[in-house]
């Protein structure tokens, strides 16, 4: 059966597909090889206003350090695993060890098929409208599809197969394509990394910010995670208020800045001192200077630097991420 959520929020679709679990109506067990899960097949789950794309009810509270780390990561086109690494040194134990991942989304779409099929994206939305054939395509069946035996060929294969542009009324419309789908480790990130290509992508092309429609073919939750259902319950928090939707070159510019700041973040020689002076530096729109602010300050609360990662904060005017941040700190803590 299809199942079909949509509300305004991340956080509003969330709880709404975790009560589909805890009622048990349509979900069933199902056994995979990182361990028992109980899945929803064909879930289609919109979300009416992509800017509210943060999942503040999930218990264990998410880091936006690392959710804003992937976006910047996407943007990159890179696939080499010490930036999503940093952010979340277990990462490593569910994607593999290795130096690159194999299923990185942003090399998967603007490197691994010999062009930039992002740039491609806007180049053909920009020139024709109308054009229902931009597809981002993540899934490449020659190294993702598995052999005879069944075996994955890589711990990190892509859940993301592919993403579905266009225009229409004005607003640009992004459809995502999940094979596989973790309800609590996995929607609350994804969410928020395609929601902001979104974004930025209608930012480029100057139209407005229309739905965003995630459909997932494998919705589920491990049996471990079931309980951190029944905790979450409805978070009072402010909304997402940033436009992260400029004009090209602007952005651009930006987007360049963020990656630099990333880096500096996860090298250990950069001291917080000089990590916060780069924080102060930049001379960005100030809703991606928000997105830096917060990477800086998980960077700086790894390094211990409790007076620069409070003195970051305060610089951050997004009252969305702030709240977001102090309770991945006080889960933390």
């Amino acid at each position: 059966m299809f199942k079909v959520l949509n509300a305004k929020t991340a956080d509003s679709v969330w709880l709404k597909s975790a009560d589909l679990f805890l009622k048990g109506d349509d979900a069933v067990s199902q056994s995979s090889r990182a361990g028992s899960t109980v899945e929803i097949l064909n879930a289609a789950l919109c979300l009416e206003d992509p800017r509210q794309r943060w999942v503040a009810s999930r218990e264990p509270a998410i880091n936006p350090a690392f959710a804003i780390a992937e976006v910047v990561w996407i943007l990159s086109g890179s696939n080499k695993a010490v930036l999503p690494n940093y952010f979340n040194p277990v990462l490593p134990k569910f994607a593999g060890f290795d130096t690159k991942y194999h299923g990185a989304y942003g090399y998967r779409i603007r490197n691994h098929f010999g062009f930039d099929q992002l740039e491609s994206a806007f180049n053909a939305l920009n020139s024709n409208r109308d054009t229902r054939q931009v597809v981002l395509q993540i899934w490449d069946a020659n190294v993702d599809l598995p052999r005879e035996k069944g075996l994955p060929l890589s711990q990190d294969i892509p859940c993301n197969i592919n993403s579905m542009l266009k225009v229409r009324d004005g607003r640009l419309e992004w459809t995502q394509i999940m094979r596989s789908n973790d309800l609590v480790r996995g929607f609350p990130h994804n969410v928020v990394q395609f929601t902001t290509l979104q974004e930025i992508l209608a930012g480029w092309l100057n139209v407005d910010v229309g739905h965003y429609n995630h459909y997932s073919d494998s919705l589920h939750v491990y049996e471990s995670d079931l309980e951190g259902l029944h905790s979450a319950g409805q978070k009072t928090f402010p909304l997402n208020l940033d436009n992260l939707s400029v004009e090209k070159l602007v952005s651009q510019r930006a987007i360049d800045a963020l990656i630099e700041i990333c880096s500096k973040c996860c090298e250990a020689k950069v001291s917080g001192k000089e990590l916060l002076g780069s924080l102060r530096s930049l001379t960005i729109p100030k809703p991606y200077k928000n997105l830096a602010l917060i990477l800086g300050a998980d960077a700086l609360r790894r390094r211990k630097a409790n007076k620069e990662m409070e003195e970051a904060l305060s610089q951050c005017s997004n009252e969305c991420l702030t709240f977001l941040f102090r309770r991945w700190r006080e889960r933390m803590s």
